[in-house]
């Protein structure tokens, strides 16, 4: 008895691990679920039907060709991640989940990756995967499973096409380059026109104040030579010839200054009076003298001028 005792709970007591789920069948039918822990079931009456492991599980899809629309043939693979629900619908619904599962996938990457182009293909990867995990998910539903995630690890098109999308793109770089190129030379050629434009506005500024400032020095140099003109007349007007003597010997001096300063000067002799030039050097004393107030009549009176006006 006491052996048929021990018989009995070891056939009616179950532990179920963590991350499972059991199915209870009763003479071949579906009972109940046995969650995680200690149960207990009848011996000889009920029995484990289907033990399912509930943690999320990785599928990996093996690699086919797919012809996409432009009949290009290229050698696809993918990862499936999916996780059991339901126990009782995993395991009554279908037979061979992880079977199931793997065709249902590989069907569906043929029909959605063969509806777009190879360039498509390449580089819309994530809307592949999003419209693979819609499809699979729905199709799932029924099995009590859930399918988290599908992704398309490798695309491998043929070499042939590999090496025409390589020259394609070295195509493309090479007129980037150029159209780069030459929008930089357009934009020297502006730069410099505009520089040159700038300098040649400037330039033509700098001539116009240069006329400018040399028309106004003419122009006081005019009205000085007129003044000094008006000068000697009143005062050769007023008789006083010393003011022509000074005027004249500082023409004499500068003409023999720009003689002895010219750089082909030569030894010349020419017939200079010495007493033209003493006579015009008297008159620059003179003129000094009644500069300082003193007259050559022994009139000492101050503030006479050289001309006779005021100082």
């Amino acid at each position: 008895m006491l052996l048929l005792a021990l018989v009995l709970v070891f056939m009616g007591v179950r532990s179920v691990p963590q991350g499972s789920e059991w199915t209870v069948e009763r003479f071949g039918r579906y009972t109940r679920t046995l969650a995680p822990g200690l149960n207990l079931i009848l011996p000889f009456v009920d029995r484990i039907g289907a033990r399912m492991n509930m943690m999320e599980q990785v599928l990996d899809v093996p690699q086919q060709e797919v012809i996409t629309r432009d009949n290009a043939m290229v050698k696809v693979d993918g990862i499936v991640f999916y996780q059991v629900l339901d126990a009782a619908k995993a395991a009554y619904e279908v037979s061979g989940l992880d079977n199931a599962i793997m065709n249902l996938t590989t069907t569906n990457i043929r029909t959605v990756m063969g509806s777009m182009d190879l360039d498509e293909l390449l580089s819309r990867r994530d809307e592949i995967n999003g419209r693979l995990l819609q499809v699979v998910d729905e199709a799932t539903q029924p099995w009590g499973v859930k399918v988290t995630r599908i992704e398309i690890k490798d695309i491998t098109p043929p070499q042939d096409l590999v090496d025409a999308m390589a020259r394609q793109m070295k195509a493309e770089r090479d007129k980037r380059a150029v159209v780069l190129q030459a929008e930089g030379e357009k934009a020297a050629a502006i730069l410099r026109a505009d520089g040159l434009k700038q300098a040649a506005i400037l330039e033509a500024e700098g001539r116009k104040e240069a006329a400018f400032r040399a028309a106004e020095a003419r122009e006081r140099q005019a009205q000085a030579e007129a003044n000094a003109a008006a000068m000697l007349s009143k005062a050769l007007a007023e008789g006083n010839v010393q003011a022509a003597n000074y005027f004249v010997a500082q023409r004499y001096l500068e003409a023999l200054t720009a003689f002895a300063a010219s750089p082909n000067q030569k030894t010349l002799i020419l017939p200079v009076e010495a007493t033209g030039i003493l006579s015009s050097l008297a008159g620059i004393g003179e003129l000094a003298r009644e500069a300082l107030g003193r007259r050559p009549d022994g009139d000492g009176r101050p503030g006479a001028g050289p001309w006779g006006g005021k100082p």
